[in-house]
């Protein structure tokens, strides 16, 4: 059990940190409505991928016939994170309470999660082989292995989602505002890049 518990580990803090479209709007909801928005973002994937491993499970033996699906779904996540991206774009300031209740931040984290193939892909290509593995060796060991996966992808977005949340008060005027274009930026790129991976599964 131990060796999968420490694939866990190191997997879930590699998704959690790198950079992509949920990291992103994990600090843009920070940034723009508090820690409680960012944080109710990076528990995104606990409502997305228990739905996700179960497909990646059931559909494991067709992977080949599945890339029209992923491709799909990633072009719609790209159409999504550019829509997210020119939100972050228009963004004037820090919200406050009024605003702060319609940040529907949950809301857009399953969305961006959903609409994105990574998830997909992972769970089919790594994380399921594994948990079959783990199964083998008891049903608590394949538990283990998507529990400490999960806590440990959803930790580190809450963790970022602290720190941020810590230097909120300190961007104010031009400094939010730069922040904010160039998280604007890098949603746009990340949108790009999941349309092409979209295009380049159909073809």
């Amino acid at each position: 059990m131990i060796t999968f518990i420490t694939a866990a580990v190191v997997f879930g803090l590699s998704a959690g940190f790198s950079p992509g479209p949920l990291l992103t709007l994990v600090i843009a909801q920070t940034l723009g409505h508090g820690v409680r928005e960012g944080i109710k973002v990076s528990l995104a994937p606990l409502v997305t991928d228990i739905p996700i491993i179960c497909l990646a499970l059931l559909l494991l033996s067709r992977l080949s016939h599945f890339h029209a699906v992923l491709g799909w779904i990633s072009i719609a996540g790209g159409v999504f994170v550019m829509y997210l991206a020119f939100g972050t774009l228009r963004a004037k300031g820090p919200g406050t309470g009024a605003v702060e209740a319609k940040a529907q931040s949950l809301g857009k984290g399953i969305a961006v999660n959903a609409l994105s193939p990574h998830p997909y892909i992972f769970w089919i290509t790594v994380g399921s082989p594994i948990i079959l593995k783990a199964a083998q060796e008891s049903f608590a060991s394949a538990l283990a292995f998507i529990f400490c996966f999960l806590a440990c992808l959803v930790g580190s977005k809450v963790f970022v989602a602290v720190i941020v949340g810590r230097t909120r008060n300190a961007l104010a005027g031009k400094a939010y505002r730069y922040v904010m274009v160039l998280l604007g930026l890098l949603l746009i790129a990340f949108a790009l890049f999941l349309i092409r991976d979209g295009l380049i599964l159909l073809i």
